[in-house]
């Protein structure tokens, strides 16, 4: 350990990820001393930029891209300057070889114009739109609660109620999402545009009746009560570099390649050194408590590690740097389709076949994936050359791609499996092979990269891939001791969970770093 670090703070923050760094602000403004600390050699935890292909100036977010669930609270407590880019085009998707479903996020007209042409008639468009409007509805009721302290099911139905709007509480809380999306639009098309954001990262279905696909279609929808995901410019790693340096000039202090060994009542032993504190803030998985508490402890409190299992992610990765934009099929402009969320694969009927095939045990026989290109918003995450020769970046989220189909044996022959599917998928709807477009090295390499579940578990300690850490929570307290919490407590009385697998937790929010700092406090 550094020299200058203290034997004491009032809080240790284990994992250096964006949740603990809006977590240490708050606690460091509030006059907290504290440190974080971070096993890798970086600071960013999945929301860092790096550079991926090392020939070229292109600073690519490898592991998370885009933003919906970051407050605007939280940016204004804080003092953050953080800009965040509108896409123009909201989606596109190919359905066959010379059409595509364009959703715009500036023009009505466009996106109505493309629905009708799906040919199903105005009664499609206004389906569609019945969905749009409950969604912003719901985010409307239920946004601001996600920084306060939980409430029961039992209230929040009466206040859905109280609304007069106790249709729509059945419709996204009590009823399977497939029922909504099925009552609303006919075409195979718009439903599978609707579904996705049900599934990403998931192992679930549109009629499963645990109803995980309503939870993570909420998470896809609420954000600032517009649901609208929105690009960070210069990357993930400028959301982390602006927190970086506000918990600095807020006086914390930080040390990194800092593997934390033991986390006691309240201590942590890191590198062979011993840490005191008052709070300690776990921002990795729930289920590193078993990892890091000892035994006598975890018996002390009736521990329950079962009760934290994570279930398998179910994520893959591709990000790619091109140098020019492919031509497609459809008269569609590369600029437009690629701005927004790109979709391949994904209609109502492929992913059921695609989820159906991997719980089997299978790779899917076709691809289900998303993709957009940063670079068409956002341009500085790359040097000037590169932006003056056309180059751009691509980043690729794979459904359908459970961690148990991956193992150390088969992990790379599987990725490049996955990889030939996606390229089979995207040729279908292009006039040039996409290969053709990759940017190439000094060795002749493509450049590309892939991620399995595998990757993101041995990378960033996401447990089984899981980019959640665990199925993603309700926005109320699932049981009568998490009412009035903060959904950040363990059952240790001085630890806390500050990330993703907190309630409320998952995506790039800083919810649960801002709720674990509150709960400190005592807010």
């Amino acid at each position: 350990m550094r020299e200058d670090l203290k034997k004491y703070y009032d809080v240790v923050v284990v994992g250096g990820g964006h949740n603990g760094l809006v977590a240490a602000c708050y606690l460091a403004k509030a006059g907290k001393s504290v440190v974080v600390l971070e096993k890798n050699n970086y600071i960013g935890g999945a929301t860092t930029s790096q550079k991926t292909f090392p020939e070229f100036e292109a600073y690519l977010s490898r592991y998370s891209y885009l933003v919906s669930l970051f407050p605007k609270e939280i940016v204004e407590e804080l003092g953050l300057t953080i800009n965040l880019l509108q896409r123009e085009i909201a989606s596109f998707t190919p359905y066959d070889s010379k059409s595509g479903l364009l959703i715009s996020n500036c023009s009505e007209e466009v996106s109505k114009a493309s629905v009708l042409d799906l040919g199903f008639g105005s009664s499609e468009w206004e389906g569609y739109q019945k969905i749009l409007n409950m969604q912003t509805r719901f985010a409307e009721l239920v946004w601001e609660s996600f920084l306060e302290p939980l409430k029961s099911k039992i209230e929040w139905e009466k206040y859905f109620g109280d609304n007069g709007e106790s249709a729509l509480w059945q419709a996204m809380v009590e009823k399977p999402i497939g029922e909504l999306i099925e009552n609303h639009v006919k075409s195979d098309v718009l439903r599978g545009v609707l579904l996705t954001d049900a599934r990403i990262g998931v192992e679930t279905h549109a009629h499963d009746n645990s109803l995980l696909q309503n939870k993570t279609f909420l998470y896809h929808i609420v954000g600032n009560k517009t649901g609208e995901w929105r690009v960070p410019q210069g990357g993930m790693g400028a959301l982390v570099k602006e927190l970086f340096q506000k918990s600095l000039d807020l006086g914390v202090h930080f040390e990194v390649n800092a593997e934390v060994e033991k986390i006691e009542e309240q201590s942590v032993l890191v590198n062979d050194g011993l840490i005191n504190c008052e709070h300690i803030l776990l921002n990795g998985a729930p289920q590193l408590l078993q990892k890091l508490v000892p035994k006598p402890i975890q018996k002390q409190y009736d521990f329950l590690p079962s009760e934290i299992v994570a279930k398998d992610g179910t994520a893959f990765k591709i990000n790619i740097l091109l140098k020019r934009l492919p031509k497609l099929k459809a008269d569609t402009s590369p600029e437009d389709a690629f701005a927004g969320t790109f979709h391949i694969n994904q209609t109502y009927s492929q992913q059921e076949r695609a989820y159906l095939e991997s719980i089997e045990g299978e790779i899917p026989e076709i691809f289900s994936c998303e993709m957009y290109c940063h670079t068409l918003t956002d341009d500085s995450i790359l040097s000037k050359d590169l932006n003056s020769k056309g180059y751009h970046t691509i980043t690729v989220f794979g459904l359908d791609m459970p961690y148990t189909l991956f193992n150390i044996e088969n992990n790379t022959s599987l990725k490049t499996t996955v990889w030939e599917k996606f390229l089979k998928g995207i040729n279908a709807y292009l006039e040039e092979p996409f290969e053709g477009c990759i940017a190439v090295n000094s060795q002749n390499e493509l450049c590309y990269e892939c991620k399995s579940a595998l990757d993101l578990e041995n990378e960033l300690g996401l447990p089984k891939g899981n980019i959640f850490h665990n199925d993603l929570s309700w926005f109320y307290a699932e049981n009568e001791t998490d009412i009035g919490q903060w959904g950040v407590e363990t059952v240790f009385p001085r630890i806390t969970i500050c990330g993703a697998g907190a309630r409320r937790g998952g995506a790039v929010s800083g919810i649960p770093g801002r709720n674990a700092a509150m709960k400190i406090l005592g807010k």
